[in-house]
């Protein structure tokens, strides 16, 4: 069940660093949602908010509310771990694991979650997952070769459906086309449009066009100078934001005058 996300004035830390500033926003359900803006302003960091994935890194923290369907995901009584599983990702390249099998690629996060599944939940689980990744008619036949063998656009699919395995109902990608060739790109923004029936997504991406393409909401971020914090300077429907921004500097940014 796809969920509605609210971000309550979120800050975020990396020691005394305050790498993003005061964001508010809320994110639907069932939409695609993109990040975009100049590097450094924080869309990264951001994103990993939203499943607590930044707290791997030493130090870093986060001031104000995350709310997933109401629920503040970091509430003392909340386990990071069980956020990861609601909360799938994606990341900039792909990752699946070299050595390990297709197959077992896709099982990991069941894995990784120390969930148990039987054998023949399994088989259902991988054919289901790679069908909704677009995948399966491609790898049906070699579930049992290493995951590495895929070309690039392969494995991103790949970590796709193992993303969307675990049953997550929000899926978070950062720049996942960014080291792809342009048919790979644009057989992972179908796949997004697609997807978007189930799941809500945020994307972070440094394309304008692909922002334009696939996503029905818009988030731009900048900073007013080096060492300064991300700010969310303008959100609104994408279709807004590309033909009519209300902000000057979302607009220079847009019709590239900066960034």
């Amino acid at each position: 069940m796809a969920k509605r996300i609210e971000l309550k004035k979120v800050s975020v830390f990396y020691g005394d660093f305050r790498a993003v500033d005061d964001v508010t926003l809320n994110i639907e359900p069932r939409t695609v949602t993109a990040f975009i803006g100049p590097s450094g302003c924080g869309k990264s960091t951001l994103i990993r908010t939203l499943n607590r994935m930044h707290e791997v890194i030493p130090g870093a923290y986060v001031d104000g509310k995350v709310l997933m369907d109401g629920r503040n995901l970091y509430g003392s009584d909340v386990d990071p771990v069980e956020v990861r599983r609601q909360v799938g990702m994606v990341f900039q390249r792909p990752n699946p694991f070299p050595t390990m099998s297709i197959r077992d690629n896709v099982l990991a996060g069941y894995k990784l979650n120390n969930a148990r599944v039987a054998k023949s939940d399994a088989d259902d689980v991988v054919e289901k997952s790679l069908k909704r990744a677009n995948l399966w008619k491609e790898v049906k036949d070699r579930l049992d070769k290493p995951g590495g063998g895929l070309s690039g656009g392969q494995q991103q699919r790949l970590c796709i459906a193992r993303a969307i395995a675990v049953e997550p109902e929000v899926l978070l990608m950062d720049e996942p086309t960014s080291a792809l060739d342009p048919i790979s790109t644009l057989a992972i923004e179908d796949l997004v449009s697609e997807l978007k029936q189930e799941y809500t997504i945020v994307i972070v991406t440094h394309n304008m066009q692909q922002a334009g393409r696939i996503s029905d909401k818009t988030a731009f971020f900048n900073i007013d100078g080096a060492g300064e914090p991300g700010k969310l300077i303008e959100f609104d429907d994408t279709a807004t934001i590309f033909s009519n921004p209300t902000k000057k500097m979302t607009e220079d940014y847009i019709s590239g005058r900066f960034g």
